[in-house]
């Protein structure tokens, strides 16, 4: 499965590269929404991981732009430490697939990811 991560913080996107790619997938790392955007332009995830807090463009925007310019074709999964309820509101209102907290359990972020594709 390809997955793009979206994610301004470099350990916990290694931390995530490093997890997913130990079960076989095809990972694209972006250091914020704006490069998220421009790789998914070139070549199209199954899934996008995103954090909400990022420079340029928010996951929240992200996640807008990406269901404007794909639909339902690509599953998203937001990981972040805001736990506010409103912003897990707004992520499900826009048409998230999944909602993750900082700091993650590897075994679990597995597992919800494995849940994509069934």
């Amino acid at each position: 499965m390809k997955i793009l991560i979206a994610e301004d913080d470099s350990i916990i996107r290694g931390a995530l590269d490093y997890t997913l790619k130990k079960d076989n997938h095809e990972i694209t790392v972006c250091k914020d929404g704006s490069d998220a955007i421009d790789k998914i332009k070139i070549d199209t995830p199954d899934v996008v991981i995103t954090d909400i807090m990022m420079p340029f463009v928010t996951g929240l925007e992200l996640i807008q732009w990406i269901k404007e310019n794909y639909g339902d074709s690509i599953k998203i999964m937001v990981l972040t430490s805001i736990g506010d309820e409103d912003v897990v509101i707004e992520a499900f209102s826009l048409g998230v697939d999944d909602f993750l907290t900082k700091p993650f359990n590897a075994e679990e972020l597995s597992i919800r990811v494995k849940r994509f594709l069934l």
